[in-house]
């Protein structure tokens, strides 16, 4: 059964002199305007909150792929940086990632990172977007 989240936003005025609120069904609030989105600064983006929900959704299928390898991480820190340019689009998701995650070397840890990559339900949903692995760092 599938499990379903939900945002709205409210509009007000045109692209270049209007704003907006985005309420996440968990009742968090963000403001936005096209200068943040197109200038960057002073509200949120569309594109935030896809780096938010790649870089969430990855730490977890990461977490996946090791634990089904039998490596349990201690931690996982992954970040992701959406571009967006004006009048082209979304062009990039950039993630990046450092583990503790006892028993691996850095390369087999890379490995699994960029099998997290493919396997992260929201870079399938991204699938007409540039997705690299910028860093995959293991930890002492």
């Amino acid at each position: 059964m599938p499990i379903t989240s939900t945002a709205s936003t409210q509009w007000t005025g045109g692209l270049g002199s209007g704003s907006g609120t985005t309420t996440l069904g968990t009742g968090s609030t963000f403001d936005l305007t096209w200068r943040a989105r197109a200038e960057e600064g002073g509200a949120s983006t569309p594109e935030e909150f896809l780096a938010a929900a790649h870089a969430s959704c990855y730490a977890m299928a990461l977490s996946h792929t090791l634990g089904e390898a039998g490596h349990e991480p201690e931690t996982l820190a992954t970040s992701a940086k959406v571009s967006f340019v004006p009048g082209t689009g979304i062009t990039t998701s950039v993630l990046t990632v450092q583990g503790s995650v006892p028993g691996l070397t850095q390369e087999q840890f890379a490995e699994y990172a960029e099998q997290a990559k493919a396997g992260c339900p929201v870079s399938q949903a991204l699938a007409g977007v540039e997705i690299r692995l910028e860093s995959a760092e293991l930890s002492a």
